[in-house]
């Protein structure tokens, strides 16, 4: 995350600025950078979070069990991360994010790495977030997931909003598409 130059954001009725703790224990983020300790196992690593985040060990333990079988780790979960292919990272980069059960999940292009089989599932956590009533604010170039996945879509020019509308609106994708190229080649 980069500092902000100007303007306020409140998370949850959290300033980013002033309660940077408070906001880190109601967000998630998931991105092409995993933000994983590669010299930690996984399972240190998914601790060293949960304590983060202010989880008790007990529901920490919990969670990394639940996500660690969703994920397809449970076999690699006592090595270290460095010894992970790109896909695994990504996998349980994944785990860390939602690990204390997030009110809002960022996702800055969140398939980076994902073979087909770990889309799927990851597509089904989102949706299963998505059910929950939790908020994901998601970054991506891939516009039929994106599609797929989101309420609103939003396209976004040089840190401005050009173009907004529900998904339910756009009744054909490659009309979309053209409007998405349009828009990020010539505004």
């Amino acid at each position: 995350m980069i500092s902000p130059t100007s303007g306020t954001v409140v998370i949850k009725g959290h300033n980013v600025k002033e309660s940077p703790c408070e906001v880190r224990r109601v967000t998630g983020v998931i991105s092409h950078e995993t933000y994983l300790y590669q010299d930690l196992t996984a399972r240190e690593n998914l601790l060293f979070f949960g304590r983060m985040y202010g989880m008790s060990k007990d529901r920490i333990e919990q969670r990394i069990n639940e996500l660690i079988e969703l994920i397809g780790l449970q076999y690699r979960l006592d090595d270290r991360v460095s010894t992970f292919s790109r896909g695994m990272k990504q996998r349980l980069s994944i785990a860390r994010a939602v690990l204390h059960d997030p009110e809002l999940l960022l996702l800055d292009e969140p398939y980076t790495g994902l073979d087909q089989h770990a889309s799927a599932v990851f597509d089904k956590l989102l949706f299963d977030l998505n059910i929950s009533d939790k908020t994901q604010i998601m970054i991506s170039h891939d516009i039929e997931r994106g599609t797929a996945l989101a309420h609103r879509v939003i396209i976004l020019y040089r840190g401005g909003i050009v173009y907004e509308t529900s998904t339910d609106e756009i009744e054909d994708i490659n009309q979309f598409r053209k409007k998405y190229e349009h828009y990020v080649s010539e505004v």
